[in-house]
């Protein structure tokens, strides 16, 4: 039996002042976690109770589909530069040399030491499919280390990596992945979002993030009732109709002298127009991969027009331009455009025919096709044009999705409002293709006895990120002064508070209660400290216990109070039932959901 007055559960009154997010207060308050250094924390007691339930739940899960490793933290510079990632990942990869001058990092993902035992392992499609997962520390330099365990340098991670003969096989193993990601999530009690998402530097088609609203989060996420949800990098919308202007003149573009307006809400007021009438024109320089400089050169110039109350997207345009990109330089647009920022506009940019051609690559986002007499730049200082018609008067290389949906805007599966929020990622799926398996040799026979290269999936959970998310879930209902943790991943799922130790009735209904709780399988803590009750009622809903059973003098009556934390919901119950009442209540929360029905956003 555990007894509070034997732990190490060192609770603060007030978070230090440099916590800023909930969850960073109350693992700090509750005596979870320490900070050593920037994004480095220590985990104690009740902290890694925690973290082991959870990687036990992820380690079950895994273990229905794939066989775990444990590979080196401490990784080789030449196995990152077979894939090309040493100068990919830059300054957010710990480098180091060892007393011999070799260069080596400490691993932030394992895609490149799981791919050199596969190429020397796997020989024949006979060996194939395989799925390998490790729970591993990761290290990653993190420019702004914050918001707790949200953001730190070194931090536990689940990463599974499969190999397949076909696409066909990796879509089995995705599936297979999605299925267990989902069961692991749902018996963490977490409400959960699948959402389609940008690669990044980890490459490949398809990607799905799984996130947690909370306000704690750094990524938008958009998702309505229809049960649509995408990362904001990568959601789309449905928009209203717009009403178009009528033309003026003889409906041609029409220049109009606008002295000294220069924005989208100046040129909107002077010349009595709505933003989604005009034009916004965005220049942008593009860094091309090394592969494309003989034919495109170093830097690309791409410029963006959008409906005037819209923004830009940086990833979709990246995505598009085939490299990151930048704003353009002053002497850039006059290159460009003959014209001085503040006047630009789509007429008389010269557009690359194709995008992979040379030249400026010139995107219209789709909003604006099919659109007519518009407002736009005119490319000459103190001059808009008006009548502006995409496709007769200006041909762009492309029209694309280029813009940031809007909260309230149509979903595009059946129009349903979206609700865009901060979201916590705590998972991430990747088809990887063959972006590592090729660059690094992988190989094995098929059925013909012909070399093809095996298709790849990576696969992450952040440890940590389930606790920090499960514990901001539950502070946005407690008005963020305490937590409640779901029986699965909770470092005690009871605690017995004995009110007045001094008690000798009170003391051995308190061991009763807990002997019986044992007997049950509940995994419980007596609080058998020689403190005020109104301490210890506090220090239990501190630490993120779900069900408290207070054992005070209603003993004499036969009967004590239990307080359901999950549900905020407190009731007198027979000291003879309590330990059945609460076990009964546990059982039935931790029994399995189906994978494919996660528990409902709110």
């Amino acid at each position: 039996m555990q007894r509070w007055s034997q732990l190490f559960i060192p609770t603060l009154r007030e978070a230090p002042a440099d916590a800023e997010v909930a969850s960073h207060k109350l693992l700090l308050r509750a005596g979870y976690v320490r900070q050593l250094g920037a994004g480095i924390y220590s985990y104690l007691f009740l902290g890694n109770r925690s973290i082991n339930k959870i990687v036990g739940i992820v380690r079950q899960e895994m273990d229905k589909i794939g066989q775990e490793f444990l590979l080196p933290a401490l990784n080789p510079r030449e196995i990152w530069e077979e894939s090309g990632r040493w100068s990919v990942m830059g300054e957010n990869m710990f480098r180091l040399k060892d007393r011999k001058g070799a260069e080596l990092c400490l691993g932030m993902t394992h895609e490149e030491v799981m791919t050199s035992i596969a190429r020397n392992e796997l020989r024949s499609y006979k060996q194939l499919p395989q799925i390998w997962y490790q729970i591993q520390t990761k290290f990653r330099d993190e420019p702004r280390p914050k918001s707790g365990l949200l953001r730190v340098r070194q931090f536990i991670m689940k990463d599974a990596y499969s190999y397949d003969i076909d696409e066909a096989g990796l879509d089995e193993s995705y599936r297979k992945h999605d299925a267990a990601y989902r069961a692991i999530f749902n018996r963490c009690g977490l409400e959960f979002l699948s959402v389609d998402a940008d690669s990044g530097a980890m490459g490949g088609s398809t990607s799905q993030e799984f996130m947690v609203y909370t306000d704690a989060g750094e990524d938008l996420i958009a998702s309505s009732a229809s049960g649509y949800a995408a990362n904001i990098e990568k959601a789309t919308s449905r928009l209203e109709a717009v009403e178009d202007l009528a033309p003026t003149g003889d409906g041609q573009p029409e220049p109009v002298h606008t002295p000294g307006q220069r924005t989208i809400e100046e040129v909107g007021a002077f010349l009595k127009v709505r933003p989604q009438h005009q034009i916004k024109t965005m220049a942008y320089m593009a860094a091309l991969p090394q592969a494309d400089h003989a034919k495109m050169g170093a830097l690309r110039p791409v410029v963006v027009f959008l409906r005037g109350d819209h923004s830009l997207n940086e990833t979709k345009l990246s995505a598009l331009a085939g490299g990151e990109v930048r704003p353009m330089t002053q002497e850039e647009i006059v290159e460009v455009f003959k014209a001085p920022a503040g006047y630009l506009g789509p007429i008389g940019v010269e557009a690359a025919p194709h995008p992979k051609k040379p030249g400026t690559l010139v995107i219209l986002d789709q909003s604006l096709e099919h659109r007519k007499n518009l407002i736009a730049g005119a490319n000459q200082e103190e001059y808009h044009l008006r009548n502006v018609t995409p496709g007769r008067d200006f041909k762009p290389t492309l029209v694309a999705d280029v813009r940031n949906v809007c909260e309230g805007e149509g979903c595009p599966i059946d129009g349903s409002p979206l609700r865009i929020g901060k979201a916590v990622e705590i998972g991430h799926i990747f088809k990887l293709g063959y972006k590592y398996t090729r660059s690094m040799g992988a190989s094995v026979l098929n059925r013909d006895g012909k070399e093809v290269t095996p298709i790849m999936g990576s696969y992450g959970i952040g440890i940590e990120r389930i606790l920090t998310a499960a514990i901001e879930s539950s502070a946005a209902a407690n008005d963020g002064s305490a937590f409640a943790l779901h029986p699965a991943i909770a470092p005690f799922q009871a605690v017995v508070t004995v009110t007045n130790t001094a008690d000798a009735a009170l003391q051995v209904a308190g061991e009763r209660v807990a002997g019986e709780l044992i007997q049950a399988g509940v995994d419980v803590l007596l609080d058998d400290r020689d403190e005020r009750a109104g301490v210890k009622f506090k220090d239990a809903d501190l630490i993120g216990i779900p069900y408290r059973i207070n054992i005070g003098r209603g003993v004499a009556e036969g009967k004590v109070e239990l307080v359901d934390r999950l549900n905020r919901h407190t009731q007198e119950v027979a000291l003879d039932d309590v330990a059945a009442v609460v076990a009964d209540q546990i059982t039935s929360l931790l029994q399995p959901v189906l994978p494919g029905a996660p528990v409902k956003a709110s």
